[in-house]
């Protein structure tokens, strides 16, 4: 999990949940990148569900926030499955094929 103490106000003063799916995300940007989002958020240009948390990084790493997924709480419950998951043991392409089959009632994925 990636520190409390770069991330934006807003998340700070968030619900925990919420605060651990960013500190999460942010610290595993590999896993993170290859999970899709299901809330609609591809009409914004996000990419995976990393992109729900994270909006880009500086050539010195500094991590740029995005504020999505503090209000939708699809992004956060589809990372809170993939920390459960990772936690189990269960591998990257069996944990995006169980978000595939929960969240597909919501929305398009955001991934191709």
């Amino acid at each position: 999990m990636a520190s409390m103490d770069g991330m934006p106000d807003e998340v700070k003063s968030a619900p925990t949940v919420v605060q651990q799916a960013y500190q999460f995300a942010a610290a595993n940007p590999e896993v993170m990148k290859k999970i899709p989002c299901y809330c609609g958020c591809e009409d914004i240009g996000h990419t995976s569900n990393y992109s729900c948390y994270i909006s880009g990084e500086d050539e010195n790493g500094r991590v740029t926030y995005d504020s999505h997924a503090l209000g939708c709480s699809i992004c956060v419950d589809i990372t809170q499955d993939v920390m459960r998951l990772l936690k189990q043991g269960k591998p990257i392409p069996e944990i995006k094929t169980y978000i595939d089959q929960i969240y597909a009632q919501y929305g398009p994925s955001n991934m191709p």
